[in-house]
């Protein structure tokens, strides 16, 4: 039984003051925010990559408004100018016009030469960032215009380069194989300081190249703990968190709390590579035994909805296109004994695994739990060593558009494939989406690589999530993004 926040046992509320004290302090130890104060924002992941934007830490960028991108997408998901005025295609080739008239946060000049680096740089990492998942990518710089070419004809360029992972940065940023992005964005809030995994500052660039921001600047601290990030809130310790815990949403002054359904399943990722799972019928076995509903309505508190495939209600046009997917026949688990993995980032990750470990016993299988914070498991689920793996995954992060997420985590060459998943047929499938054009056609494309990943049982999609945000009294303009690439922007400030 959870108890709610107001009747936590002493020891856990002292933990959660204790995480809390000082966090938004300023010089004099008094609260930074107040009328035009300074934002303070409670994250519940730390970085992983130091800030990097070629990992997911760009995405903390980018809802910081500190770094950006050629193109931005809209609530519909079609590309919009931003560091790029317009745009072209020719067969293999899309020219893009730079803005005039930005600067860096170091003052040097966004130029083509610029743009040409930092997409150079993304495009030659290893690894690569997953938007470029089976693109290969070059850039060339033409006076004031950037030309991109890709490998194939690919029509989703313009929405790949809004994904955060391929921000543009100064010339400073790139150092060896390192890009520190301090001081190095075109936003309108300037990075200025980064404390490890702790917390990091940013203040208003004045001379931004669009609207100036609301605010003088954001006070940035990591808080995992689900809890101390509730109390945050509830506090007045913080004005704007993120990724507000089911388990406390409830005990939360409503006014407060926005949720929004957003493009988030969670999934539980078979190794189809080796061990159990590598047998198809016990992948049905599994499949079969997982009860979502109950994990719904238990963990999430109805605060989500039931999984139907990988794509969720955030993307109402999956379910009109959706057809009944033949799958394999259960085989009988027998007692065989497998490890599931997650980890500690998002507090209903440990429950959810906990649920799950009680559903396929039940169905027969010996189930062992390993749980973690996630920069302590990444690199044990990345190699294969895990029979399952529950994932909270984003499906149109990146380019939002389904195909590259597709791409990334069930393609044969996919850099995400927790699954250690390979089919021919669920290749070409995933190939074809990937090249139809933008539009209707896509979308029949995207779902039937769907169809063809769930009739392998690679995945068993359990829930979607819901975006639950919790901003302060006082705070105008925060972003409630679905893709979460958003959250202070030029117009957030507190009264």
């Amino acid at each position: 039984m959870r108890l709610p926040a107001r009747l936590l046992p002493l020891s856990a509320a002292t933990a959660a003051s204790v995480l809390l004290t000082g966090c938004f302090a300023g010089a004099d130890g008094t609260s930074a925010s107040g009328e035009g104060g300074r934002l303070r924002v409670a994250m519940f992941q730390p970085p992983r990559s130091g800030l990097s934007p070629l990992s997911d830490d760009a995405f903390k960028l980018s809802r910081w408004s500190t770094a950006e991108t050629l193109v931005k997408l809209d609530a519909e998901g079609d590309a919009q100018p931003a560091l790029a005025t317009s745009w072209k295609q020719s067969g293999r080739s899309w020219t893009f016009e730079i803005r005039d008239g930005v600067t860096f946060h170091d003052g040097t000049e966004l130029t083509a030469e610029a743009v040409v680096r930092s997409l150079t740089k993304a495009a030659t990492a290893s690894p690569k960032p997953r938007i470029l998942d089976g693109v290969d990518l070059t850039a060339q710089a033409d006076g004031g215009k950037v030309t991109v070419t890709t490998a194939t004809e690919d029509p989703l360029v313009p929405q790949r380069l809004s994904s955060p992972q391929l921000s543009i940065l100064a010339a400073k940023a790139y150092r060896g194989k390192t890009v520190d992005p301090v001081g190095a964005g075109t936003g309108p809030f300037e990075l200025t300081k980064v404390n490890g995994t702790s917390s990091a500052a940013l203040d208003r660039y004045d001379d931004y190249w669009g609207k100036k921001a609301a605010a003088p600047g954001i006070d940035v601290k990591f808080v995992p703990d689900g809890t101390a990030r509730a109390a945050a809130l509830r506090s007045g310790e913080a004005d704007i968190v993120e990724a507000v815990p089911v388990s406390q949403a409830a005990v939360l002054d409503q006014d407060l709390i926005t949720e929004v359904p957003m493009p988030r399943t969670n999934t539980l990722y078979l190794n189809t590579g080796k061990g159990v799972f590598k047998d198809a019928s016990l992948r049905a076995a599994a499949r079969e035994a997982i009860d979502a509903e109950s994990i719904v309505k238990g963990v999430y508190e109805g605060r989500a909805d039931v999984a139907e495939g990988l794509l969720g209600p955030a993307l109402p046009w999956a379910a009109e296109l959706r057809k009944p997917v033949r799958r394999a026949e259960a085989g009988a688990p027998d007692g065989r004994a497998i490890t599931i993995g997650t980890y500690t980032d998002r507090s209903e990750m440990p429950e959810v695994a906990a649920a799950l470990q009680q559903q396929l016993q039940k169905a027969g299988f010996k189930v062992k739990l390993d749980v973690r914070e996630y920069a302590n498991i990444e690199s044990d689920v990345l190699a294969g060593r895990f029979d399952a793996f529950i994932l909270s995954r984003a499906t149109v992060l990146d380019s939002g558009d389904a195909a590259a997420y597709l791409y990334s985590d069930f393609a044969s060459d996919g850099t995400f494939n927790l699954s250690r998943f390979t089919d021919q047929e669920v290749d070409k499938a995933l190939r074809k989406a990937s090249r139809t054009a933008v539009g209707d056609a896509r979308r029949k494309a995207i779902i039937e690589a769907e169809a063809a990943v769930l009739a392998q049982d690679a995945a068993v999609p359990m829930l979607h999530e819901r975006v639950i945000q919790g901003d302060a009294e006082g705070v105008v303009g925060a972003a409630h993004d679905p893709r979460e690439r958003e959250l202070v922007t030029v117009d957030t400030y507190v009264k």
